[in-house]
């Protein structure tokens, strides 16, 4: 790193220079990345539901309907002739709509009665999208204002599976600016009151916006090659900024803690890269490796967070210990230019920080043990905790797409936009016309089961309700057939009874082998995949932390300790996100619908992000820690003063990166908000009660114990390890 330093003073106008120039480029070129993103990717592409649902597609031409148009009749009924009139009308019209595949109705299909409202009133009509996602969504974008309206004998809405997430694009894709004009002016004005300069104040948010910019231009790159979740974005704006400003907030710090000392411009930025800029890149590494485990998943929405992530975490820490430090040699003492006031004597906040750890220290078992217990009561909500799938329900209430379903659910006898389909692969229909019959019987009389539609006919409880030429050819194709199977209106597609349903027809031991798709089915593949991968994703963070602790530290005790620790304060935060979200508390104050799950891609996401971040202040007050420790063998107060020396600047950086994501929780989506507040909270969270009680706790519970390790490890930390240069005294 001091090599790094000399570089960076020798060559400042020539780094400014190529940075300038690939800013530039990154904003020219990543501005168009929204257009090139997906809003699907929350199923695993080898699970059995995402293979059936393609082979389903690629056979019979039939796959779930991407469009729901909920037909109202002003006149009373659906069956009056000139609502019959108008709603064959509307079918044959949206059918010829380029990009519009099949489109079924309630009138094309005869009347068929799930079509129909309980009261008669309403009537849907189905359509089947083609092409890709973003292909669906750019049909959508005309189609949806075309067919919505209300004229003549009817009332259209739109609504379905791929309307809702384009609506959830587009509410992404608002919340993104909204959040941002939000947070930028109030992350300017605190920096204003750590730094009091306006120029200082501006250079760690110019970080954090170049490592967004950066960002982007990668992420534009990796979707030329795979699919990438539009909510990464989300992370990227949220982590490039508050990383950006985090890291930044260190080395600015450093730097005019190193010019009050009376060195040269020239040796303060060598000496704030080699130390500070050391501590940034190690907490790089260890967010990175974190982040890095969501690549373990194939689902496209957490590889996406991996994709947007590492770019973003290495943008922030070479912005904060190269870009940055080429500025700081150029300003020099201009750095603390327009003041807004003298800056503030922290002598007075330092002595707070030293008498709370002081404090702690002189009582670390009761501390430990109340910090402890009130960690683990905020987690009891997480022992209830229930997984699920998003849904049209991430909208707010009053959306459109929302609407739909919501009278959907309310007026129609079953969900079929949410059925589950049966296919049986390798089966002649006409040769094996009997088991197609038994086994639609058997599907028919399970208790979740509202109807089965087969090759054969339509049956509720075990009786045949009727036959159609339609549903023959529907159900039919060369040496294959499949069942839709509606569920009962009164369970949800991602209830456990929907769950357990899935696993009883994939067990039933019929005439031929099955494979089910579907809402209900896509959940229970997904939670096995996630049960499958997340234990070895957490081997690997454990792993990769206990690894780079170690090299940082020379100790076992120190990394075990972080580990234990910051693994206690996520599940208070995951508890509070089943209480919130799962439970449904404030609910109506945050504008979202509980339905009884958490997001499953979400608690995953959460972890890796949050396990990072914490060990991000981790790493910081450990490392002022253990250099104090290296100059003085005092256990206590090498504690005291770690936390004395980090204490303000920690508690800023926290509430700096804390406002970030604050500001996602005014997203009209529900697992955004989610995400914001839960991160928040782990930020808050580690920053506080971790930070100022149990760390210093357990470490004079340690003792001398805490550097300890034996003598072969302590061989491989003398060869491997990372060696911080001493500091004389000032923040690192």
């Amino acid at each position: 790193m001091r090599r790094l330093g000399h570089f960076v003073v020798r060559h400042p106008r020539r780094i400014l220079i190529v940075s300038v120039l690939l800013i530039a480029l990154a904003g020219a070129v990543g501005a168009s990345v929204v257009d090139h993103l997906s809003t699907g990717g929350f199923e695993d592409p080898a699970s059995e539901s995402t293979r059936a649902a393609a082979r389903i597609e690629e056979v019979f031409g039939i796959a779930d309907p991407d469009l729901v148009l909920l037909v109202s009749s002003k006149t009373g009924s659906v069956d009056d002739p000139e609502v019959a009139v108008a709603g064959l009308k509307l079918t044959r019209s949206l059918a010829n709509e380029a990009g519009v595949g099949r489109v079924e109705s309630y009138w094309s299909l005869g009347g068929a009665p799930p079509l129909r409202s309980l009261d008669g009133s309403k009537a849907m009509v189905l359509a089947h999208l083609e092409g890709s996602q973003n292909e669906k969504n750019d049909t959508l974008e005309v189609v949806t204002p075309k067919y919505e309206r209300s004229d003549g004998v009817i009332t259209v809405a739109a609504g379905g599976f791929a309307e809702v997430f384009r609506q959830v694009t587009s509410q992404v894709e608002k919340d993104l600016v909204r959040s941002e004009m939000v947070a930028i002016p109030i992350l300017l004005v605190l920096l204003l009151f750590v730094f009091r300069s306006a120029v200082a104040a501006a250079l760690p948010l110019g970080v954090g916006v170049v490592a967004v910019l950066g960002t982007l231009l990668i992420l534009r790159a990796v979707a030329a090659i795979t699919e990438v979740s539009i909510f990464a974005l989300n992370l990227t704006t949220g982590m490039g900024l508050g990383l950006g400003i985090d890291y930044s907030l260190f080395i600015v710090s450093r730097f005019r803690e190193e010019l009050a000392g009376g060195k040269s411009v020239h040796d303060s930025v060598v000496r704030t890269v080699e130390t500070a800029g050391r501590t940034v890149v190690f907490s790089a590494v260890a967010v990175a490796a974190s982040l890095s485990a969501l690549l373990l998943f194939p689902i496209v929405f957490l590889r996406s967070f991996a994709y947007a992530g590492i770019p973003v975490v290495a943008l922030a820490s070479v912005g904060a210990t190269v870009t940055l430090p080429a500025l700081l040699a150029i300003l020099g003492p201009r750095i603390d230019s327009l003041s807004v006031r003298r800056p503030k004597e922290v002598t007075a906040e330092r002595a707070t920080w030293h008498r709370i750890a002081m404090f702690v220290m002189r009582r670390p078992i009761p501390i430990a043990t109340a910090g402890i217990a009130v960690l683990l009561l905020l987690g009891t909500p997480f022992l209830g905790v229930r997984l699920g799938l998003p849904d049209d329900r991430v909208l707010p209430p009053g959306a459109p797409g929302r609407v739909v379903s919501d009278q959907l659910r309310a007026n129609f006898a079953g969900n079929e936009a949410f059925a589950l389909s049966v296919l049986a692969d390798g089966v002649d229909v006409d040769e094996s016309k009997d088991d197609v019959e038994a086994f639609a019987v058997r599907l028919s009389e399970m208790d979740e089961v509202a109807r089965v539609d087969a090759a054969t006919g339509s049956y509720v409880a075990g009786q045949l309700l009727f036959k159609s030429r339609v549903l023959s050819r529907r159900f039919t194709a060369e040496d294959a057939t499949f069942f839709s199977v509606v569920l009962d209106p009164s369970i949800e597609p991602q209830s456990t009874r929907a769950e357990q349903l899935v696993h009883r027809i994939r067990d039933l031991n019929g005439p031929f082998p099955v494979q089910v798709t579907g809402a209900s089915a896509d959940l229970v593949d997904s939670k096995q995949v996630a049960f499958e991968r997340f234990p070895l994703a957490l081997l690997w963070i454990g792993l990769v932390t206990l690894v780079s602790l170690f090299l940082l530290f020379g100790s076992i005790i120190i990394p075990v300790k972080a580990l234990l620790l910051n693994l206690l304060s996520l599940t208070a935060t995951f508890g509070a996100m089943v209480w919130v979200f799962q439970q449904g508390h404030f609910a109506e104050a945050l504008d979202f619908t509980a339905t009884g799950s958490l997001t499953l891609a979400n608690i995953i996401l959460m972890f890796c992000i949050a396990f990072g971040l914490s060990m991000d202040y981790e790493v910081f007050l450990l490392s002022r820690i253990k250099e104090e420790h290296d100059r003085t063998g005092e256990n206590e107060a090498s504690v005291a003063l770690g936390l004395e020396k980090t204490g303000r600047i920690v508690t800023a950086a926290a509430a700096l990166i804390a406002i970030v994501f604050i500001a996602m929780i005014s997203s009209g989506v529900s697992f955004i908000k989610m995400f914001g507040m839960g991160l928040a909270l782990a930020v808050i969270m580690d920053a506080t009660l971790v930070r100022a009680a149990l760390v210093p706790a357990f470490m004079k519970l340690m003792g001398s114990l805490n550097w300890w390790a034996p003598a072969p490890l302590r061989r491989v930390h003398e060869r491997f390890g990372i060696r911080e240069a001493p500091v004389g005294g000032v923040e690192s």
